[in-house]
């Protein structure tokens, strides 16, 4: 699944080509997705101009002033800029891949001047649904942590957070009320870099721990984001492009592999529905 790193090289990707745009056409596909795409929201868009594009957790928000077109790419979905010269669609792999939409191209916003915002999504799980007004009133935002990148996540407010709270600090990482995006992917990373066994009680990390927590959180999703994310299956930015983060794994994915900083091998459990990594030299 997309994680908070391939979402925002998203954003980046197709935020030059939509901000200031007007959008003169909606088509809608395939509507069921993990929620039904509006029947109205063609006749919501048309007309409105992308002021922005922004980000919240794994949520793309494309405000339109009287409201926000909120996308999320479920498990396989990826959107992609296409442009357009002399009424014929032209991708950035043009000649290869073709123009005419696939069997999972389920939704296109056209855009005036040429160009339009495609998503594809195999299975599904994505979303395209719209927030009349301010976009953090909808539901699926309304309850939302910080942004780990952001100023207000830092070691004071994980630490109180934590207090008496006997769930892991993997879980705690990955609990969305708590902090944002930070997937299995990335809380396996930084909890390596950090030395922090993902076993290990949220209550019982103390304030320096928590310091270099943060730090290591915060840098593993940079990282990712300059690497341009994770390509495990199927995630391509913008331009159809894979990531390559996964090339700089220490722990996630490397079960039964050496240890790249002490030698030991790397071990793997289930925690929750979700498989967790870790070296048990390096990680206490």
């Amino acid at each position: 699944m997309p994680e908070l790193p391939e979402v925002e090289v998203t954003r980046l990707g197709i935020a030059p080509y939509l901000e200031g745009r007007r959008i003169i056409q909606v088509v809608i596909r395939q509507p069921k997705l993990r929620w039904p795409i509006p029947a109205e929201l063609p006749h919501q868009l048309q007309g409105q101009v992308v002021a922005s594009v922004n980000r919240r957790a794994k949520y793309l928000l494309l405000d339109c002033g009287t409201g926000t077109l909120i996308l999320h790419l479920g498990m396989s979905g990826s959107l992609r800029i296409l442009r357009t010269f002399n009424s014929q669609l032209i991708d950035t792999d043009a000649m290869e891949l073709g123009h005419s939409p696939g069997k999972h191209d389920h939704f296109d916003l056209i855009l005036e001047g040429g160009g339009l915002l495609r998503l594809r999504d195999p299975r599904r799980f994505g979303a395209v649904l719209w927030q009349q007004g301010c976009a953090e009133q909808h539901p699926l935002l309304s309850r939302l942590g910080p942004e780990p990148l952001n100023s207000d996540f830092c070691a004071a407010y994980l630490y109180k957070i934590s207090r008496r709270r006997k769930a892991n600090i993997k879980a705690l990482l990955m609990n969305n009320q708590v902090v944002v995006g930070v997937g299995n992917i990335y809380a396996n990373e930084a909890l390596f870099h950090a030395g922090i066994n993902p076993c290990t009680a949220a209550g019982r990390i103390g304030l320096p721990r928590y310091e270099k927590l943060v730090q290591n959180v915060k840098s593993v999703l940079r990282k990712a984001i300059d690497a341009g994310g994770s390509s495990l299956r199927d995630f391509v930015d913008s331009n159809g492009n894979p990531g390559y983060f996964q090339q700089q794994y220490w722990v996630y994915g490397r079960t039964g592999l050496d240890c790249r900083q002490c030698g030991k091998v790397i071990r793997q459990i289930r925690q929750g529905q979700r498989s967790s990594f870790y070296c048990p030299v390096c990680q206490r």
